[in-house]
Parts: C-alpha cells; sequence; structure tokens
C-alpha cells in the first residue's frame, strides 16, 4: 500500500487544523477583492502592510528533526512556561519587517508595532494596515490612537477565520522553523534574541536567503527516551 501511495505522488503528513470562515463565499470574496483592489492601486505616497502577532513560549514547540537512525532527540522543557509576544509588519512591495515584543498580547503591543511602522514610514502620506479581527486589533484603545492620527493610519480587516489571506503568517511559519521549534534556549530573554536575530535575517521576506529554507536551529540529535 505504501508503494502503491507514493506512486500515486501521496506523501505522509500532518493534516491542518482550520475553522470555516462566517461569512458567505460572496461576501468573502468581495472583502478579499477590495483589500487587493486597494494594494493594486495605491498611490505613491500611500503604503500597506500585512500585520499580526505571535507567541514566543519558553516550552518549546515540537515538531520533526534530524536524528541519526535509531535515535531519538530529546528537547529539554523548562517546566513552568514563560511567554513573550511579537506583533510584526510585513511590508507589502518591499518584503520588510517590522516589530515590537511586549509581555502581553495586548492593545499596547499592537500599538507599538503601530509607531514603530509610523516611525519607518514617516514620510508616506497613510500607512493602510491590513489585520484580522482579533480583540487588540479592534479594541477601543486601538481604534483612539488611529482616529488621532487623521487618516495616516488606517486598518483593514480581513475575513474572520481567513489566516490564509494574511501573508505574514509565512513568516510566523519560518520563525517557528528556525527558532521556536525544539529550541534549547534555557532564558526566555535568550529565546527572544534568537527570534528577533531571525527576523533581521528573514527581511526582507521572501527575498533573504534565510526565508528560502528551513534552518537546523541545533546539530543532530543526541540519544535518549521519548520525553
Amino acid at each position: 500500500m505504501g508503494r502503491l501511495l507514493r506512486a500515486l505522488g501521496a506523501r505522509r503528513k500532518r493534516p491542518r487544523p482550520f475553522v470555516r470562515c462566517p461569512w458567505p463565499k460572496s461576501r468573502e470574496r468581495r472583502k478579499i477583492g477590495a483589500i487587493r483592489k486597494l494594494i493594486r492601486g495605491l498611490p505613491r505616497d500611500e503604503i500597506a502592510f500585512y500585520a499580526d502577532e505571535m507567541d514566543v513560549d519558553l516550552n518549546p514547540r515540537l515538531g520533526l528533526g534530524w536524528m541519526r537512525r535509531g535515535r531519538q532527540k530529546r528537547v529539554l522543557t523548562p517546566g513552568n512556561n514563560q511567554k513573550r509576544y511579537v506583533a510584526g509588519a510585513l511590508t507589502i512591495g518591499s518584503g520588510k519587517l517590522t516589530w515590537a515584543f511586549g509581555a502581553r498580547k495586548s492593545s499596547d503591543l499592537f500599538i507599538a508595532a503601530l509607531a514603530a511602522l509610523l516611525r519607518r514610514y514617516r514620510r508616506y502620506r497613510r500607512l493602510h494596515v491590513i489585520v484580522d479581527n482579533f480583540g487588540i486589533h479592534t479594541s477601543k484603545k486601538t481604534r483612539a490612537l488611529v482616529e488621532a492620527t487623521e487618516g495616516k493610519r488606517m486598518l483593514h480587516f480581513l475575513p474572520p477565520y481567513s489566516p490564509q489571506y494574511n501573508r505574514i503568517e509565512r513568516v510566523w511559519k519560518q520563525l517557528h522553523d528556525n527558532v521556536t521549534r525544539n529550541h534549547r534556549c534555557a532564558t526566555i530573554d535568550e529565546l527572544v534574541k534568537e527570534v528577533d536575530d531571525c527576523l533581521q535575517a528573514l527581511s526582507p521576506y521572501p527575498r533573504s536567503t534565510a526565508s528560502l529554507r528551513p534552518v537546523l536551529s541545533s546539530p543532530v540529535a543526541d540519544s535518549g527516551s521519548a520525553i
């Protein structure tokens, strides 16, 4: 059976869970079409970004890795997890990345990323930020800040449960592949430093060398039993 499946081009892979968008397909298509039209028609003094947040956990994510035959990699976990969060933005066109770290996934974290964008791209008349409907993107605090810029920053919301349309999700996958999966960092500060270094290496995405291939974060595994 295995030979037959391989001959048919099948591969043994993990399935990916997803949540279906509650909108009718017609409404979803109209929304995505409007965002694509916005991107295509941007004047020279306006710029657009995909933005989102990612969890950084000291407890390593477990995933596939290279191991010698007959040996199994062991990944030490700290037991008591510590977390940090990164809010990032992917510049449409150039692929440049802008990000900010925080101790909580809060409106303040997202606002810090927006402030970093405003500093970096202050010569542009308007910044368009494409995000999902997560609470920190729609909070009163975030809305008040956006309104205070009087059109300098505009948020555009994707259909609910539609991460496939947010291209910065690909950056987060690269970060997990390169850094957070099976990592051996002893402290959260060490892990945040590695995430920061990886983001610098990935920018501009996907044109950078680092974004074209996953990097093995550790040498060939040591021997031992399963966790």
